[in-house]
């Protein structure tokens, strides 16, 4: 899971796309990468540590059939590199862990936890995440789960909230509202939701309007090819073509292009879920920098955030005149009296 630092071990375990042993060996896959994704982990619910003691010898595995991160896989060095793989790998494991080692993996398996339980939409109780930070690590529970909640916002654009302070129960919520609990399409996988804030961003950052040229430069840069199955978010290309439908993007053909060439803008959908400063505010977080560094778009994103508070009063005055003016017409309606029946009243009759 996400660490920002690299070793050649860590590169080593990646070479080759195999088994991952432990959560050790899935971290260090995300590594290589910047903390806008992470490596892929397919049934993230099975070997997790629930105990006091944290055990990684049964964690998730990765897709033998697809590289463990984004870093391209090697040509003929890849077997050298392989073989002297399971060496470097059982040293690393003997050697005993430091105390901040020990704190990133308990960390690490933290995330999967929280990602396993927004899998099957379960809140997540303070108990079960005491046992991942372990006696040793009581004081410094603020600090894991601090840890661990920007990892998954940066990573799925996922944030930690408290559901029940009462009960100190969490819960993963994402930032946009995609199909599936953020997969986009049936079946296993991790939220999407963080590429497509990473493609908004894009869209944002180059002027609200990007050509697929641009989109495809920048996924390269980061190991994601067109047509070429990526381990975290499968076919990018579709993907895109997903996000089109689902109305998060729009796409546009350049006119009097040749050859024909597309450009990209947020859909309606993307409008309606998230603003241009929550944008900015990820795409900040992501690069460990501050709005405000990007003070172009920081005006843009404020402009946009007035905009959307002028419009939701002016919804809000419009939807209460409506409402006024109803009770005004009800009040003013004048109803014809209503007239007693002699033949049901007694004290009318002739006698």
């Amino acid at each position: 899971m996400p660490g920002r630092h690299k070793s050649k071990k860590c590169h080593q375990a990646q070479i080759e796309p195999q088994s991952c042993g432990n959560a050790q060996a899935t971290a260090a896959a995300a590594k290589e990468f910047p903390p806008s994704f992470s490596t892929q982990c397919e049934g993230i619910s099975q070997g997790l540590p629930v105990g006091g003691s944290l055990n990684i010898s049964q964690g998730p595995q990765c897709s033998p059939t697809t590289p463990n991160s984004f870093v391209a896989i090697a040509g003929p060095e890849s077997d050298k590199a392989s073989s002297s793989q399971g060496e470097d790998e059982a040293d690393s494991f003997a050697a005993p862990l430091s105390v901040e080692d020990d704190f990133e993996k308990r960390t690490e398996a933290l995330e999967l936890f929280f990602l396993s339980m927004y899998e099957v939409k379960k809140p997540i109780q303070k108990k079960d995440v005491l046992r991942f930070v372990g006696e040793d690590y009581q004081d410094r529970f603020c600090e894991m789960l601090k840890k661990a909640s920007d990892e998954l916002e940066i990573i799925f654009a996922l944030y930690i909230n408290e559901v029940d302070s009462k009960n100190n129960s969490y819960a993963l919520v994402s930032k946009l509202k995609l199909p599936n609990n953020g997969r986009v399409r049936p079946g296993k996988g991790f939220p999407k939701t963080g590429f497509l804030m990473h493609i908004l961003s894009l869209i944002f950052m180059n002027g609200n309007c990007v050509s697929e040229e641009v989109i495809w430069n920048d996924l390269r840069g980061k190991q994601v090819y067109p047509g070429r199955k990526h381990c975290i978010i499968g076919d990018p290309k579709k993907l895109l073509t997903d996000f089109v439908k689902f109305k998060y993007l729009e796409c546009h053909q350049v006119p009097h292009s040749d050859p024909p060439r597309s450009e990209f803008l947020w859909g309606p959908k993307a409008h309606l879920e998230t603003s241009k400063m929550e944008v900015l505010e990820f795409f900040a977080k992501v690069n460990g920098t501050h709005v405000r560094a990007y003070p172009w778009h920081y005006e843009d994103a404020l402009r946009d955030k007035l905009e959307r508070a002028r419009a939701r009063e002016a919804a809000r005055a419009a939807t209460t005149a409506q409402i006024r003016a109803s009770l005004r017409a009800m009040a003013s309606t004048t109803f014809p009296p209503i007239e007693k029946s002699k033949a049901c009243c007694p004290s009318h009759q002739n006698v």
